[in-house]
């Protein structure tokens, strides 16, 4: 079996005013279909980042792609890493942050552009070699070792809007949420909605009182049997970080975790060896301070994480994210799936990456219950979750197939926006406030 295609799709799917401390989600997220077409008639599909640098990075690869044996894979990862690491030497001194998602937001970090661009091209293949032997992904890989993957309800601090503009505006399903009562409620239609068993809240948004408040009314609603999590991507201070994490010393135990509260694997160090200082001894979480392997180690080493937060899409793919997690095995670090705006095609990459690594042992973020089934390009529509969890289904590679009207759609979108790359600072300006920056740490 060869390679004979490569075809690329930009799509637009609408995305409410979200926000973190990077700033407000834009109406409309941008993402892009892959689709690999091959000589025995298959084709396989992937999911990945949206915009003109994926794009373009995609469309480099077109001639080392067509004429591939998709199983011949390590080799093109041999090629693409060895590219990346002539690269960063350079590109290192001038990207703020080095390969930390410190100051970029995920898929705009030149330095993972190898990284991202190897993992759309290896899940497609992977769905191709799937598909010609009749398996599901995740046993083409090794087998699974579990049948479901469990998901968290994730929530996010927005104002009113549903996503969208003019005539494609979206009902706003889960309203504005900018204080605690708002914030309850919204992790109640989605629990009740999906079933999911875990709650993390996207902080670094309002005072950190609020946020400290937030997390209390969870906990009084929800029990200790639903552990939480709160990820303020990097806006407190260590001091500041340190009260938080004393203030919530019992909500974020059980299970919890405190995610990426401060910038720098350094400052994360610090902060986690001050509480622990106070006989608070809270799992520290990133997908901000560590993002590559050399940083897994570096991280353990200064005792500043103890859950890496894994993710196909831009740690390399599917059986990179199978290598990390042993690595966290190794080293007695727990695992869980950082999450982006996305659609069904990579809903179930994530799925079936994390059912073929045992040791990811927590539930995995997703951004889904945020996008609208008026823009899922899966055939048949939306993926469903049975009690907060994702199954295998019992098909050949993903699983899931595309509908090429809809995917039509999405590309209609996309051709009419007048942006073509994720800027949640100055959509903050334009939305919010005019003079809005992002300031590290901003509390």
């Amino acid at each position: 079996m060869r390679i004979t295609g490569l075809r690329l799709h930009p799509v637009a799917i609408a995305d409410g005013p979200l926000r973190s401390s990077y700033g407000l989600h834009a109406p409309y997220a941008l993402r892009t279909i892959v689709e690999l077409t091959s000589t025995d008639g298959l084709t396989g599909i992937s999911e990945t980042y949206g915009g003109d640098g994926p794009l373009q990075a995609l469309e480099a690869m077109r001639d080392r792609i067509v004429g591939m044996d998709p199983f011949q894979l390590t080799r093109l990862w041999m090629d693409l890493s060895g590219e990346a690491a002539k690269e960063s030497a350079a590109q290192n001194a001038v990207v703020a942050g080095g390969r930390s998602q410190t100051y970029l937001v995920p898929g705009e970090n030149p330095l993972d552009r190898h990284a991202r661009t190897y993992a759309a091209i290896e899940i497609a293949c992977l769905d191709l070699i799937g598909k010609a032997l009749n398996k599901p992904l995740c046993d083409v890989v090794g087998g699974r070792a579990r049948d479901a993957v469990p998901f968290s309800a994730y929530l996010f601090y927005k104002h009113a809007g549903g996503g969208g503009l003019g005539d494609d505006q979206r009902e706003d399903e889960y309203g504005e949420g900018l204080d605690p009562l708002a914030m309850v409620r919204q992790a109640k239609q989605m629990i009740d909605k999906y079933g999911f068993r875990e709650i993390k809240l996207k902080g670094g948004v309002l005072d950190p009182e609020i946020e400290i408040d937030t997390i209390r009314a969870l906990r009084q609603e929800f029990g200790p049997s639903y552990p939480l999590r709160i990820d303020p991507n990097c806006a407190w201070s260590i001091q500041t970080s340190v009260y938080v994490g004393r203030s919530l010393k019992e909500e974020l135990s059980g299970g919890g975790y405190l995610e990426d509260p401060t910038a720098t694997i350094a400052g994360m160090a610090e902060v986690r060896k001050r509480l622990r200082e106070e006989g608070i001894d809270m799992p520290m979480a990133s997908n901000v301070a560590v993002t590559c392997f050399a940083q897994v180690v570096e991280a353990e080493k200064a005792d500043a994480v103890q859950v890496v937060l894994s993710d196909p899409h831009y740690w390399g793919g599917v059986r990179a994210q199978q290598r990390l997690a042993d690595l966290c095995e190794t080293l007695n670090l727990g695992v869980s799936m950082h999450s982006n705006n996305h659609l069904g095609v990579s809903l179930m990459a994530m799925t079936h990456a994390a059912a073929s690594a045992p040791h990811v042992n927590y539930a995995c973020d997703t951004h889904y219950p945020w996008q609208s089934g008026i823009d899922e390009v899966v055939a048949g529509g939306r993926i469903p979750f049975v009690d907060g969890c994702v199954r295998i289904p019992d098909k050949p590679g993903l699983g899931v197939d595309l509908d090429y009207d809809q995917l039509a759609r999405g590309t209609e979108r996309y051709n009419k926006l007048d942006y073509r790359k994720r800027d949640d600072e100055a959509e903050m300006r334009k939305r919010v406030d005019p003079s809005w920056k992002r300031v590290l740490p901003r509390w």
